[in-house]
Parts: C-alpha cells; structure tokens; sequence
C-alpha cells in the first residue's frame, strides 16, 4: 500500500471524518485487520481562519504548503488538503512539492459527469462558493454550479464556522440547509455539492431533497484509491 499525507485540523472535526472514511474504506476494501497508512499533519485552525477573515490567504496558504512540505519529507507518496476551502492554495501546494496533490475536485468532477448532473448547487464557506478555484474546474468539465442567494451564503458559513467545526449540529441548522437545497431544486439544480467537509454532519442522501455529493466522501474514496492502486 502507498502512504498518504492528510494535511488537517482545517477543521479537527472534518479530519476526524476523513480518517474514519478513508480507513473503512481501506478495512472494507481488504478485510481482517487492515487500516490505511497515513502520516497526517493536523493544524491549528484558528489562526488560519482568522487569515482567512481578514483576506490574508498567503498567510493561510502558507501553514497548509508548510505541512506538506514536511509530509512530502516524511516519505508519503501523495498529499492531500482535507478542506474545501484551502484547496484555494492547492497550486502552491503542488509547486512545493516531489509528489502528487489528490485533488478534491476531481473525485467530484468525476462522479457528477459519470451521473450526468451538470446543474449542482454549491454549499459551502462563504470563499468557496464565491471564488472560483471549486466552481471554475468543474465549469471546465461541463459542469455549472450555482450558489444560493446572499442571505443563503451568509447562513451557511455562520454554521460552518460558528458550529460545525466546533461539532454543535443543531436541528434548526439542518431545517435550514434543507430549506436552501430545496430552493435550489426549485430553481432547476439537479443535485447538491456538500463543498464544505463539515457539511455531511448535517445532510446526507437520506434527507435531501436532491442527490447529494459529498466531496469530503468522495475525497476519501480517491485517497483510498491512491493508497490501494497508486490511483
């Protein structure tokens, strides 16, 4: 098996999820006592949310090239940045180091094209949904994805940051959201990207009212991949 290196801690409680994901993937792939070989670079998250706040992305982007620098001298075969949100420096991250990026948009690139949804609505932090390093490779594929309104966005990036990466999940914040993705299916969306890692502690396929993409799963899956096959 391949060793991959999860930059984390963007938030702890995404990691979290990661590394259940990903290491039952493994277990079911293999069985008996298999689990996946990661090194993981967990990060404190506060002072890159606040460089996140104030727009000072070098800054943010710098802890995440930091920890992959030190993974990629760590000996793993691939690195991966278990956030949404900071794959805004995922370029950085590929500049600094020898080995791949398992990129995030590309497992959700993949699995909206081979499901024929070309219409997705984005969820996510206010810098996702609003800048284009998430939504711009999927218009590449052929695929547009649509953000809610003002008021939309502004509500799920206070959950995000004022609960999920703290793991408050409230039922009013699940109504809420619920509420948002079926306005969207309402303005023709065809499905929903989850594009925030935290978001799948509030919807899942079972309670949305359209076909959900979980990238934090999917993401998951293709680094379980790369640990398997090398793919």
């Amino acid at each position: 098996m391949r060793r991959v290196g999860l930059i984390g801690g963007l938030s702890w409680e995404s990691t979290r999820l990661y590394y259940d994901a990903i290491n039952r993937t493994v277990a079911a792939r293999l069985g008996g006592a298999h689990s996946a070989p990661l090194i993981v670079d967990s990060l404190n998250f506060a002072p890159i949310a606040q460089a996140q706040i104030e727009g000072r992305w070098d800054d943010a982007g710098a802890e995440v090239v930091d920890a992959a620098v030190r993974l990629n001298r760590a000996g793993v075969d691939a690195v991966a940045i278990g956030s949404n949100t900071m794959h805004k420096c995922a370029d950085s991250v590929r500049d600094a180091v020898s080995v791949p990026l398992i990129h995030i948009v590309d497992p959700l690139s993949e699995a909206l094209s081979r499901d024929g949804r070309s219409r997705p609505l984005l969820l996510a932090t206010r810098f996702t949904m609003e800048q284009d390093y998430i939504r711009t490779p999927l218009a590449e594929a052929g695929i547009t994805a649509s953000i809610p309104d003002e008021a939309d966005r502004a509500a799920i990036h206070r959950v995000i940051y004022e609960e999920l990466i703290r793991g408050v999940v409230t039922d009013a914040s699940r109504e809420a959201f619920l509420q948002i993705i079926a306005a969207g299916r309402d303005a023709g969306a065809d499905s929903v990207i989850l594009g925030c890692t935290e978001i799948g502690l509030l919807i899942t396929a079972e309670n949305s009212p359209l076909p959900v993409y979980d990238t934090m799963a999917l993401h998951s899956g293709a680094i379980a991949d790369f640990i398997l096959y090398g793919t």
